[in-house]
């Protein structure tokens, strides 16, 4: 089926195509009746990165010299039973570049799918972080279930590429069937080989982890970054553990007052309006635009492959063939970052002259399809995660019902997000909530990022964030630009006001502008 997951990650999604990777260190399920938060880290440095993690080498020393280190923190299997079983998270960490008397202390990131890994993700940034290390340690971790912590287990490598090969946006009561076939196979494989993680891989699993990190690295407060599902779990650590809550950012924000459906609807709409900027860009040069000579003509264009494509793939990476389901993928995968629209160009030239290798290659990097083949677990670990939290489980019956309104919010991501909406329906564990618990009215300011034009967590969600955590805590800040997430865009106001507050403690005024 292979639809897209829902709320991937900008730094996950960037991963493949920036070719930068790392790793940590597995688990052995041991039961451990001490005290977990006196546990102490063995930092080593990193080995190259697992396939689960994405593959590749190991990461590369930071400007200056400074090496990349990797450990693994032990936390109970189920929290409601502390002394039990045990898994490995995997840690990586950058020490602080400035003076000990300086350092406030490590910056925890978490950078979303959910399922995305952290420990291959910060390293492929870092240079991006350089000026918050020179007062803290820069951490990220693999959450439980993905990468190396527990990762979740589903099909293996041959059976995914066939299970993305299929189509997943059905026409006749057949495909239907299909699709629905294809979820139930797909989840039960994951019931099968990953049966005992399932039911421990909440976000709110993932929120006490994190309380359990910041004792074991030795800070008092938790200070955070999360970009895209980052923002909820951080939304989350917030609502569990106020007070341990220190200066913290949101960037990319979800909605957390939002059902699946709503969340999916909400895509549905992000996605065509950075499809529209990208018409718009293209068409608006002085060159010529390869793909369309009007807005509408480009996307009357793509409309036109992806049916094309629906009734006769095309040639792309043999033997796989680049299907309309794979195209959309690509499509949705090169409009998270502005960056990324040359590539969407390129890729849908290429098309039109009946080659599909640049769409299945962006299709690939959405999917965590490595170069060998290989596959990381990110989709496996999304829907895991996804579906442990939500609550809601549509029927096919319910998704047609419900086909029009999302044609509405776009002609061509509709279809494709509406049947996504089946991916828990045969799910072996209950989700736990509509929406997750944000509300901290007793933690500090939180800085809340929105960009007016991110395509998977729209703009709105900022000030639900702001309004959810509570009065005085979600600070709102709106960045006028394109992509996914605000910081690494690298535009100079929203970096002033994000450094001034993880630095110097300096809190943005309340409805900051940044264009």
């Amino acid at each position: 089926m292979g639809s897209m997951p829902h709320l991937k990650a900008r730094a996950a999604a960037t991963v493949v195509l920036l070719s930068a990777t790392v790793a940590a260190c597995g688990g052995d399920g041991s039961k451990d009746s001490k005290d977990l938060s006196a546990q102490e880290l063995s930092w080593k440095d990193c080995p190259a990165p697992a396939a689960s993690e994405g593959g590749g080498e190991a990461p590369s020393p930071l400007p200056g010299g400074a090496e990349w280190q990797c450990a693994t923190m032990k936390a109970p299997l189920d929290w409601d039973k502390p002394k039990g079983d045990t898994l490995d998270i995997a840690l990586i960490r950058a020490a602080a570049s400035g003076k000990e008397d300086r350092r406030i202390g490590s910056l925890v990131f978490n950078f979303g799918g959910p399922g995305g890994s952290g420990v291959t993700t910060l390293p492929a940034f870092g240079e991006d972080y350089a000026k918050l290390r020179t007062r803290y340690d820069l951490v990220s971790f693999d959450p439980r279930g993905v990468g190396r912590s527990a990762g979740v287990k589903c099909e293996d490598d041959e059976q995914l590429d066939a299970y993305f090969q299929e189509d997943s946006t059905p026409d006749d009561d057949a495909e239907r069937k299909k699709l629905v076939d294809n979820v139930k196979g797909f989840n039960g494989s994951c019931e099968e080989n990953s049966g005992d993680v399932l039911p421990h891989v909440r976000t709110t699993d993932a929120a006490r982890d994190m309380d359990l990190m910041r004792q074991v690295l030795g800070d008092d407060k938790l200070h955070y970054f999360g970009i895209s599902y980052g923002t909820e779990l951080g939304g989350v650590y917030a609502h569990l553990f106020p007070k341990k809550v220190g200066r913290a950012v949101f960037d990319a924000v979800v909605d957390p007052t939002e059902t699946a459906e709503q969340g999916s609807l909400g895509q549905a709409e992000g996605f065509q309006l950075a499809l529209d900027n990208f018409a718009k860009d293209c068409t608006s040069k002085a060159e010529d635009c390869p793909v369309g000579d009007t807005e509408q003509d480009v996307k009357d264009k793509i409309a036109g492959l992806l049916k094309d494509l629906d009734a006769k793939p095309l040639p792309a990476l043999p033997p796989r063939e680049l299907t309309q389901t794979a195209a959309t993928n690509g499509i949705a995968q090169s409009l998270y970052s502005k960056d990324f629209w040359p590539y969407l160009t390129e890729g849908l030239d290429q098309a039109y002259d009946g080659d599909g290798r640049i769409l299945m290659t962006l299709s690939d990097s959405m999917n965590g399809r490595n170069e060998d083949g290989t596959y990381s677990n990110i989709q496996a670990a999304n829907i895991s995660i996804n579906c442990a939290d939500d609550k809601a489980r549509y029927t096919p019956e319910y998704v047609e019902e419900k086909l029009p309104g999302f044609r509405e919010a776009s002609p061509l991501f509709g279809d494709y997000l509406a049947w996504g909406m089946v991916g828990c329906t045969d799910w072996a564990v209950e989700g736990a909530a509509d929406h997750p618990d944000v509300s901290a009215p007793d933690a500090p300011p939180i800085v809340v990022i929105g960009n007016t034009g991110d395509p998977a967590t729209p703009y709105e969600g900022a000030k639900k964030m702001a309004d959810a955590l509570g009065k005085g805590v979600g600070v709102e800040l709106t960045y006028k630009g394109q992509g996914h997430g605000a910081y690494d865009s690298k535009n100079k106001c929203v970096r002033n006001a994000v450094n001034g507050y993880l630095l110097d403690g300096t809190v943005p005024k309340e409805g900051t502008v940044c264009s």
